[in-house]
């Protein structure tokens, strides 16, 4: 069970609510009014309480758990454990992210602005909203409704912030516009100068950064990343993409619809992401790139050319996956030290 002390479990629900919840198929046998309490992993959850399994590895951990239901695929049914209640689904990770969500639902938001906040008479601030203590919100801000800005966040003039959204504690907005349902974890930078600047000889010179960083819907930006704003173009963050905590996001790149982008990644100047591509963690791609929907870049890799949709690449320089284990297996072969005997 979740720590008491951070979390609200609600409930309990019926089996058949919570297959109708998740999607899924409840096997046959089950007891569809049985109540649940709440969710836990295979290993440690009880009788009254729902696990998933979604990785052979955890069959073992499944055929001995003591979880009175689970969600698991169609396959894996035959080696359940007696009396345990099967929900049957395509993806039992994505099913089990709803049945967690109905048992932890976000917590209701509850309106203020608090005195330590510092509001510019000119901002505007949707019903329902919450401002905590230190926040600065400037002149002609947008706040939509039922969004909450934390404690010392700074939201700087002209920004425009839509329903539902979160602007976690310390973080800054500047020359951006903010979608519904943005979650913005603490410490985020948005909008801030890009990295541009003409090289004479005299040594470098700065270009204006003039355009914006637009955020469309339903984005998360994890702590500490950064977003710069565009020198001309904007920069654009698509709907629905997640990025993860410690990214870089430079000037002028444009990610598609559905992106991820993981932990300690750098997206270069004008670098081009179409829907669905996904960066893992500590990759580095290079500006003026175009990466093809439903491309992914393996961790660590730099990516130097553009990437073809669909593509999965790897090492630095990226190079497709399987030619980069071809090219692993050859340095290992020419760095065998030959055994005593053989020429």
């Amino acid at each position: 069970m979740a720590d008491p002390r951070f979390f609200r479990v609600a409930g309990p629900f019926s089996l058949k609510r919570l297959a109708s919840i998740a999607g899924a198929e409840i096997a046959a046998g089950a007891d569809v009014a049985g109540a649940f309490r709440d969710v836990a992993p295979l290993d440690s959850a009880g009788p009254d309480q729902v696990s998933f399994l979604d990785n052979k590895r955890y069959v073992e951990s499944f055929r001995n758990s003591e979880a009175g239901a689970c969600l698991l695929r169609r396959a894996h049914a035959a080696q359940a454990p007696a009396g345990m209640a099967l929900m049957l689904c395509e993806d039992p990770y994505e099913a089990y992210a709803r049945v967690a969500r109905a048992f932890y639902p976000e917590p209701a938001l509850e309106p203020r602005i608090a005195a330590g906040a510092t509001v510019d008479p000119t901002a505007r601030i949707g019903e329902g909203s919450r401002v905590d203590e230190g926040a600065v919100i400037g002149a002609r801000v947008e706040i939509g409704r039922r969004c909450q800005v934390g404690a010392n966040a700074v939201i700087g003039e002209g920004v425009s912030v839509g329903d539902d959204s979160v602007v976690g504690p310390m973080a800054s907005l500047s020359h951006c516009v903010i979608g519904a349902r943005v979650l913005l974890h603490p410490g985020v930078r948005i909008g801030q100068r890009g990295f541009g600047f003409a090289r004479p000889e005299s040594g470098p010179v700065k270009v204006p950064q003039l355009g914006r960083v637009i955020v469309h819907d339903d984005v998360e930006i994890g702590a500490n990343s950064t977003v710069d704003r565009g020198t001309g173009p904007d920069t654009v963050i698509g709907p629905g993409c997640m990025i993860d905590n410690l990214v870089q996001i430079g000037h002028n790149v444009r990610l598609g619809r559905g992106c991820v982008v993981v932990a300690q990644a750098g997206i270069s100047g004008s670098t081009r992401l179409e829907d669905l591509v996904v960066v893992a963690a500590q990759a580095g791609l290079t500006g003026h790139l175009k990466v093809g929907k439903g491309a992914q870049i393996a961790a660590q890799s730099g990516v130097m050319r553009d990437v073809a949709p669909g593509a999965q690449v790897c090492g630095a320089p990226a190079v497709p996956v399987r030619q980069f284990f071809r090219q692993v297996a050859t340095l290992q072969r020419l760095a065998e030290v030959k055994r005593p005997g053989k020429r």
